[in-house]
C-alpha cells in the first residue's frame, strides 16, 4: 500500500485559502486582513487576494479595490499607532517581530527619501506595517503620506489582480504544478524586501 506523502504547510495553507473565495464572507476576511496587516499583522493580504483571485479570476479586481481600502484605512490607523501610541503599543509589536532594528534603520531611509520612500515599500515585499508605524512616529506629513500609501498599495494589488485575471485558469495550473518552487521564490522575494533597507 502506497502512502501519500504528507502535504507541505504552505500547501495546505493554499488549499485552504482558495476554499475561502467560495465563502460568502471572503471579502470580508480580505478587507479585515488588509487593515491589520498595515498596522499589527505579519501576513501580507496579498496571499489571500492572489489565491481568491486564482480561484476566481472574474472577481479579481473587486478583490482588488477590497485590499486596498483596508490597507489604505490600515495605513491610518499604522500612522496614529506611530504618532500617539508608539511607547504603549507600537514599541511593543515591533519587538514582538523582532523589528526595532529594521524601524531604525526606516528613520534613515525617511530622512533620505522623504515619502517616495513611502511609494517604494507600499509597492515592495518591505512589511508596510514597519512603514506606516514609522511615518507616524517621525511625524512625516499625513496627507503626504496617504496619498501615497494609497497609490502603491492599489498599483500593487490592482497589478496582482491583473496577472491573475488575465491569466486565468492556465495560471492556475501553473501554480498548482509547480507550488513548491513558486513558494521558495516568494520567500527569497520576502527576504528581499527587508534587504532593501540595507541598501
Amino acid at each position: 500500500m502506497t502512502i501519500e506523502p504528507r502535504r507541505s504547510m504552505f500547501r495546505r495553507l493554499y488549499d485552504w485559502t482558495l476554499a475561502w473565495a467560495e465563502h460568502p464572507k471572503a471579502g470580508v476576511a480580505l478587507f479585515c486582513i488588509a487593515v491589520i496587516e498595515a498596522s499589527v499583522f505579519p501576513i501580507p493580504p496579498d496571499v489571500l487576494l492572489l489565491l481568491m483571485s486564482i480561484s476566481r479570476p472574474e472577481h479579481a479586481f473587486r478583490y482588488a479595490a477590497i485590499t486596498t481600502a483596508g490597507s489604505s484605512i490600515g495605513a491610518v490607523i499604522g500612522y496614529a499607532i506611530g504618532m500617539f501610541l508608539f511607547v504603549a503599543v507600537a514599541q511593543p509589536v515591533l519587538e514582538f517581530y523582532h523589528a526595532m532594528e529594521t524601524f531604525n534603520q526606516v528613520q534613515g531611509k525617511f530622512n533620505e527619501w522623504g515619502v517616495w520612500f513611502v511609494v517604494l515599500a507600499g509597492f515592495s515585499p518591505i512589511p508596510f506595517k514597519i512603514i506606516t508605524i514609522a511615518a507616524g512616529a517621525f511625524n512625516l506629513a499625513f496627507i503626504p503620506f496617504i496619498i501615497a500609501a494609497i497609490l502603491a498599495r492599489a498599483a500593487r494589488f490592482y497589478l496582482e489582480a491583473a496577472i491573475m485575471h488575465w491569466g486565468g485558469e492556465p495560471l492556475r495550473s501553473f501554480v498548482e504544478k509547480h507550488f513548491q518552487l513558486l513558494t521558495t521564490v516568494v520567500a527569497i522575494v520576502v527576504i528581499g524586501g527587508f534587504a532593501l533597507l540595507w541598501l
